[in-house]
């Protein structure tokens, strides 16, 4: 039996973060009804398409139910009072301030249905100083402090590759959610839970920026270890214009590969403080552009040594481990990013995302 079955979700939520966090509820059992507007969920027209759906969308609304409403109308109102009468949760994603005035604030809702869990997922959360400021994923990411060490060589930040401020609130909702859950067991009650993107993120910087955190300097780049400055967590150019990464800096690797470059002399290099091995990782960086990406591939396959090829997207996905981890899957002419949570006594299938107020 799946987990959260019989689990009843109202998902009023768009984009990225809420919509992530109720499809990791919906792939677990849970009936979500995703509330869109009559225009639909903006990712919906968010290219490339697969079997006449965004991929984007296909991939955080599987296994949901979609119903339009015109929530100004008195035909809407009554409608999303009628789910949320008789939901578990109710997941929101407006900027502060627009859920009440359109009058289905936390407060409205609970006293309605006081077991009903009720999450608000913005970027800078219900209150404080920058609560009602607009930002998507990027400029949290800037205002939190990690934008400046997603830099370059040069010391200029750069655009992230990777929206963790949404992730990181998706996932922090998630388990949320599922806390007050249990919670309601012991009470009877539910809960409201202000998730913020900014503060979601924060906790993910205290193995770079503790002594920002104890009141001193902030992290640089070039001298964490984490962030370019040692020379066994870097990324080095080959010779076809690629790119390999050494991504483990025990000495124990430092060792292993520099003893089969003939170069054991260099070992000592690899126990100075991080901002100190400019003289190894110059003779990495000079040393990895004499061979191809593949061809070091090759040479590392029987070395012990934290070593990857940096594969693109497409590459990434066609690697033997996605399949043999059925990551990938195809449904109905269209692919579906696997569930990172699978349990061993469940059989998950991938189910369609639905098509706008199918219900």
């Amino acid at each position: 039996m799946a987990k959260l079955a019989g689990i009843k979700v109202v998902d009023l939520s768009q984009f990225l973060p809420g919509p992530m966090m109720t499809m990791m509820l919906a792939d677990q059992g849970a009936e979500v009804f995703k509330v869109e507007p009559l225009g639909g969920d903006p990712a919906r027209s968010q290219a490339p398409y697969e079997a006449g759906q965004s991929v984007w969308f296909r991939n955080l609304n599987r296994g949901k139910r979609s119903v339009a409403l015109d929530l100004k109308s008195d035909a809407g109102k009554a409608a999303l009072w009628a789910m949320i009468d008789g939901a578990d949760v109710v997941v929101e994603g407006f900027r502060p301030g627009v859920i009440d005035r359109l009058g289905f604030g936390y407060a409205a809702v609970v006293a309605r249905n006081p077991r009903a869990i009720y999450c608000s997922i913005s970027a800078f959360g219900q209150a404080g100083a920058l609560a009602h400021h607009p930002a998507h994923d990027m400029a949290v990411q800037a205002l939190a402090g990690f934008l400046s060490v997603n830099d370059g060589a040069d010391g200029m930040p750069v655009v992230p590759g990777v929206p963790a401020a949404d992730m990181a609130a998706g996932l922090t909702a998630l388990s949320a959610v599922l806390m007050a859950l249990i919670g309601r067991e012991q009470t009877g009650r539910g809960d409201y839970v202000d998730i913020a993107m900014y503060d979601s993120m924060l906790p993910w910087c205290a193995h770079i920026a503790g002594a920002a955190i104890a009141g001193g300097p902030p992290p640089r780049s070039a001298a964490q270890r984490s962030l370019g400055g040692a020379a066994f967590y870097n990324v080095y150019r080959t010779a076809d214009g690629r790119h390999i990464a050494l991504g483990g800096r025990e000495l124990k690797f430092v060792a292993n590969l520099l003893t089969a470059l003939d170069r054991a002399d260099l070992i000592p290099l690899g126990e100075l403080p991080a901002g100190e091995q400019g003289a190894l990782i110059g003779f990495l960086r000079d040393t990895f552009l004499h061979k191809t990406r593949d061809e070091w591939v090759s040479w590392f396959a029987d070395k012990d040594v934290a070593f990857a090829p940096v594969l693109d997207f497409a590459e990434a996905l066609a690697a033997p481990h996605i399949a043999d981890r059925g990551l990938l899957v195809e449904h109905e002419g269209a692919h579906q990013i696997a569930p990172a949570i699978r349990f061993a006594a469940d059989d998950w299938q991938p189910r369609a995302a639905p098509e706008l107020g199918a219900g």
